[in-house]
């Protein structure tokens, strides 16, 4: 330190009087860097030799009218300039402002630099630097991006200058594309202020992490920045020796040199960096070095590369989820998906190279549940038959696109590892043939062992927080690894639900693909469709009664209690629902729903609406007539297509009893994991009682905002955060958060970190029309015309005679709402999703799939849908409502 008001390149540089670049120069001093001596002027030798109030400055000129440079720091300047300059030197004058190159505002040309400064006018220069800091075009910038005025003074750097050969720019990431993995180059002849003016072009180069070459753009460069000593500013354009014209500014060796100092640099200061070089002979300088400015808002293209998409999960998981819920969740996908390639005979070794994989089938984005596309795919190719098994998947997952087949192609091993899979398919081949002779037996023992592991006559209200935890371990160890015969009910679902539509196609002549869906309708014995069945029971019940029906309407829970007690029938039935589907709810994997046990006014709803609907407009459709008939026309159109090929038919007929079982039997196994969530749920309910009793969260259900692991290592000792009060709040807030923001898209990619840079969007994809027309998956046949509602939330919600459903997606807790409906339109889903099914089994007519159909369409809109075709076509109002409309 030379005086108060200059301070040399080893003093104790303070970021926050000093700016960024003179704060990045001592840093980088202090570890030896190449850079020319230099002096910094602090801020206040301007604001002691102003004769007014800094703070009522307001422009470059009002300060420079103001300004009297003290004698103290022109007799401390004297003396820095001296030792700098001592061979008579030239200097180069530069702005060094507070938030001049920073992570967030480079301020880039906004104040004044200058270069081959002689010793005599440094003093001149430093006043034209401070007043550059208020300018008008610093003012507007600083307006601009809502930071302070007046403007701070800027400090002053002085630094000897470099009669350089070549100069220039270097970026440690990629600033275009945001690559952390490229060093990008740009050089031209004489001084870089050429290059950052853009008066003369720039050779440049791109170089990887092994310091290969991989993009070399070398330019013609006319002319370069030289020292001029007959210029105003000491500098002009002069012209390039011809034959340096097309050549390289930097021989390779120069080239990697700039390369490693950039990447010094950024070693440094833990974060890649922009600098500024010189080179005079092989004598290579460091001028400045800054953050490369906006790099945190870009994700790395390098950077691992992951596909997202929520397709028909968004039906179980829809909307923000808790961290309790995913938490749980990704759990079980993870323990049950080792266990289905376990059964797949998939060598343990192989399982263990693929424990990360298996780790991350889910994500979380802002809140949301989304599957890991890529991972599920490294499962599925670690199947035997992999081509063939991705088809089925995307059709069980019901995921708009396919994998792009560049992608798949890495999937696939090399050709060792292809001839390896081609030796286990054998095997494999076996183990299924054995899997599916066994499969009635095994879901057999599967619902033994569920009934067991569920039906402990625990009560779980009694249980202390450590009996809780032991109670869901005890799950985990009977179920959570114990998935056998869902998953592979499951696996045969979606193959012999593939084969059926293939053959449909290919023997059939079904070009609409449309035949498997009618074959499959009324199978019978299915339990998603029983709730709806018994609501339209109740109803019955209920109608005779005008009073009751509106008190159902109505009343509270309490009130409907007593009224209850007055129909016998109708509390025995409505008993009995809530304890075989009590836990059957809107949202009903979510941990954190309400189930029909906490509030069971839903239902009672549900059930008055349709009571009303019966008393005003009696049906008299026995339930099962429409989709028994939709069978039986599908299953004459198989026996004419088939009526001279006994072999095809036979092979056909044993692949549609498959298919109907195994679809049938996937639906209520369904019904089992929830019956196993409902349990999960009432355990970490009770646990968050606990702990809210014990004054260690400030309400109970806040339980939802922590983890599995965090809840249960609080209890067993193993957790690392113990504050679950603090742990809750920051959830809370984040997740909060979380509903403010843009809704992600349903699929798009990310890169290098996840949640950083990446914007979770993708490029807009239209509806698929034909004709005019909205297109989707047609599930159950039948052509409906008609009104739709637009349903976001079912509770309560009423559909009026003949209206169609529309809605984003549908759980088994919108199963009350589908007898009341003339049709149904989801906009998400796929042919094996619950709502498909559920339909077909019901006979509603259909369609799923049908992208941004709840923003397409609004209540009261008319429409004629296809259930066969998934043709969707809007029409206009009838006359009469029109008038109705007008009239109101």
């Amino acid at each position: 330190m030379i005086g108060q008001y200059v301070h040399d390149q080893y003093s104790d540089i303070d970021l926050n009087v000093f700016g960024g670049k003179a704060a990045a120069l001592a840093h980088l001093a202090e570890v030896g860097l190449p850079i020319p001596e230099w002096i910094v002027i602090d801020p206040r030798a301007c604001l002691d030799s102003l004769d007014i109030d800094p703070a009522t400055i307001t422009d470059a000129e009002m300060l420079r009218r103001n300004l009297r440079l003290t004698n103290e720091f022109s007799r401390q300047l004297q003396q820095a300039l001296e030792r700098l300059a001592a061979a008579g030197d030239r200097l180069a004058v530069r702005s060094s402002a507070v938030d001049e190159d920073g992570a967030g505002h480079s301020f880039a040309g906004q104040l004044e630099s200058y270069l081959y400064v002689p010793v005599a006018q440094v003093a001149e220069r430093i006043v034209d630097v401070w007043c550059s800091g208020f300018s008008e075009r610093v003012v507007t910038y600083r307006r601009e991006n809502n930071l302070s005025l007046p403007p701070p003074v800027p400090a002053v750097l002085i630094q000897r200058m470099v009669n350089s050969d070549s100069a220039g720019v270097a970026f440690a990431a990629d600033p275009v594309s945001g690559r952390r993995d490229i060093v990008v180059v740009s050089a031209v002849y004489g001084l870089g202020s050429a290059l950052v003016s853009g008066e003369v072009d720039a050779d440049t180069w791109r170089i990887d992490t092994s310091n290969h070459i991989v993009e070399r753009d070398i330019c013609a460069k006319h002319s370069g920045e030289y020292l001029d000593e007959e210029a105003v500013d000491h500098v002009s354009l002069q012209t390039v020796d011809p034959d340096r014209v097309n050549a390289p500014v930097l021989t390779d060796r120069q080239l990697i040199a700039v390369v490693d100092l950039a990447r010094r640099c950024s070693r440094h200061f833990d974060k890649p960096q922009d600098i500024e070089w010189a080179m005079a002979g092989e004598q290579l300088f460091l001028l400045q070095s800054r953050p490369i400015t906006a790099l945190h808002q870009r994700p790395d293209p390098a950077g691992e590369h992951n596909l997202w998409d929520n397709s028909n999960i968004a039906e179980s998981y829809g909307g923000i989820t808790t961290p309790l819920t995913f938490s749980f969740a990704r759990q079980a996908y993870e323990s049950v998906y080792r266990e289905f390639c376990r059964i797949l005979r998939v060598p343990e070794s192989v399982i263990a190279a693929n424990d990360v994989v298996f780790q991350r089938m889910l994500g979380l984005i802002r809140g949301r549940v989304y599957y890991n596309l890529l991972s599920w795919y490294r499962v599925l190719a670690l199947l035997p038959g992999f081509t063939l098994n991705r088809r089925f998947m995307e059709q069980m997952m019901g995921v708009k696109e396919g994998l792009p087949e560049e992608v798949a192609a890495t999937l696939k091993g090399t050709v060792s590892e292809r001839l390896r899979d081609a030796f286990r398919l054998g095997g494999s081949l076996l183990g299924l043939v054995w899997s599916h002779i066994r499969l009635p037996a095994s879901i057999r023992r599967f619902y033994q062992r569920l009934d067991d592991a569920l039906n402990t006559g625990e009560d779980l209200t009694l249980l202390n927080s450590s009996q809780l935890a032991a109670s869901y371990h005890r799950l985990e160890q009977k179920l959570l690894t114990r998935w056998d015969a869902p998953l592979i009910n499951d696996f045969f679902a979606m193959i012999f639900y593939g084969v059926l539509r293939g053959l449909c196609t290919k023997w059939c002549e079904d070009r609409d693909e449309t035949l498997q869906n009618n074959l499959l309708a009324g199978e019978g014995g299915m339990i998603s469709a029983e709730p709806a069945r018994r609501v339209r029971h109740m109803a019955e019940l209920a109608a005779p009664d005008e009073a009751f029906c509106q008190q159902l309407v109505q009343a509270d829970v309490a009130t409907l209690t007593k009224a209850m007690a007055e129909h016998p029938q109708f509390q025995r039935t409505y008993h009995e629902y809530i304890e075989k589907f009590g836990d059957r709810c809107l949202d009903e994997l979510k941990l954190e729903s309400a189930t029909l046990h906490d509030d069971p006014l839903v239902l009672l709803r549900s059930v008055g609406h349709f009571a009303e609907r019966l008393r005003n407009q009696p049906e008299t459709a026995e339930a099962g007539a429409v989709e028994a008939q939709i069978r039986a026309s599908a299953e004459q159109r198989v026996e004419a297509a088939q009526a001279t090929h006994p072999i095809r038919r036979r092979i056909f007929q044993w692949v549609l009893r498959n298919a109907r079982h195994r679809v049938r039997d996937r639906e209520n196994l369904r019904f089992e994991r929830t019956r196993l969530f409902g349990r999960v749920r009432r355990i970490f309910v009770e646990l968050g009682r606990r702990l809210y009793a014990k004054d260690l969260l400030e309400h109970s259900r806040d339980v939802f905002y922590l983890e599995v692991a965090e809840i249960l290592g609080f209890i067993e000792g193993t957790a690392v955060t113990t504050d679950l009060k603090a742990l809750v709040r920051l959830r809370k807030a984040e997740f909060a958060g979380y509903a403010d923001m843009p809704v992600p898209a349903d699929r798009f990619e990310t890169f290098g970190i996840v949640h950083q840079g990446n914007d979770f969007t993708a490029p807009a994809i239209a509806n698929e029309v034909i004709d005019g027309d909205l297109k989707g998956i047609g599930c159950c046949p039948g052509v409906v015309r008609g009104r739709v509602r637009v349903i976001v939330d079912p509770r309560n919600a009423v559909l009026q005679a003949g209206e169609i459903l529309v809605a984003e997606r549908t759980d088994p807790g919108w199963i009350m709402l589908f007898p009341a409906a003339a049709g149904i339109l989801v906009e998400r889903g796929s042919l094996l999703s619950h709502s498909a099914i559920v339909s077909r089994e019901m006979g509603i007519p259909a369609v799923v799939s049908v992208t941004a159909i709840t923003r397409t369409l609004k209540d009261g809109d008319w429409v004629e849908f296809d259930g066969s075709t998934g043709v969707i076509r809007r029409l206009p109002q009838p006359e009469q409502t029109q008038e109705a409309s007008n009239e109101q």
